[in-house]
């Protein structure tokens, strides 16, 4: 594995978009947080527990840091979707697909470490919701420290695999960047909400167990939580992890079946 790793870091090393799109995420990570910061502080009533009482507990101050953030961040997890969409359908581009199974790498192999690189992208991504949100906790109140509801920072692990692995499965099956692209944000930002809301409507609940809305229920919104849990009541976490699981386990075999049975 360290032998395909290392095959994936030459093809990625000197591919420039891949790097600024990697950096533009890294920034768009602190920069969401902060506007959301700057926006809930100037807004937010100073010393009022009535406020408190209705609002919340600040949501940058542990350890509710932990949930914000994880949230914020999630609505950029296309960008690490579309990292994976171009490194897998480049390979299709410029044939290096074949010439690594020509060069003695089997199917399966090559498509394993496609795998690999969805984990290695969505904890790369989780590392920096990680430390971004412990940056702000410490920034808004260091004297106090928590790691009370950092299961939300998981949370974020296994909805960035959920949405890189829909990349890659894209990829697969489509093998064209722009058509890959294309039907990755149509999915993401159309169809499976529009799915979802239908679906929430005519069959109760059902909805909330699609293959993205799951990993993103995870992470419900973070914000005036006193009042939004007495007019929503969210999934079960463990259905939505088993769901998650689930799905995850069907990309993955799907991409594999594919690329070992298609003509390279």
């Amino acid at each position: 594995m360290i032998k395909l790793l290392k095959i994936e870091w030459l093809k990625v090393k000197n591919y420039r978009t891949f790097w600024i799109l990697s950096a533009l995420f890294l920034i768009s990570i602190y920069g969401i947080n902060y506007i959301t910061y700057e926006v809930q502080s100037t807004s937010r009533p100073k010393a009022n527990p009535m406020a408190d009482a209705i609002i919340g507990t600040p949501p940058f101050q542990f350890p509710d840091v932990w949930h914000t953030v994880s949230y914020m961040s999630s609505f950029l997890l296309f960008i690490p979707g579309l990292l994976m969409i171009i490194s897998m359908t480049n390979e299709y581009s410029f044939k290096t697909h074949r010439q690594n199974v020509i060069d003695g790498l089997s199917r399966t192999q090559f498509i394993m470490v496609k795998m690999v690189n969805v984990a290695i992208i969505a904890f790369i991504s989780t590392l920096a919701v990680f430390l971004t949100a412990l940056g702000f906790g410490l920034a808004e109140g260091a004297s106090y420290f928590s790691f009370e509801k950092i299961e939300y920072i998981g949370y974020f692990f296994i909805q960035a695999l959920s949405y890189t692995g829909v990349a890659l499965l894209f990829s697969v099956l489509f093998k064209r960047s722009g058509i890959a692209i294309g039907v990755f944000f149509l999915y993401v930002v159309v169809l499976e909400n529009l799915l979802a809301g239908l679906l929430n409507r005519y069959v109760y609940g059902i909805g909330h167990y699609l293959p993205l809305e799951s990993t993103d229920n995870l992470i419900p919104f973070p914000f005036f939580r006193n009042v939004v849990k007495q007019f929503v009541t969210p999934p079960p976490t463990l259905y939505l992890l088993i769901a998650a699981v689930i799905y995850l386990a069907a990309y993955f075999f799907v991409c594999r079946r594919k690329f070992e049975t298609d003509d390279l």
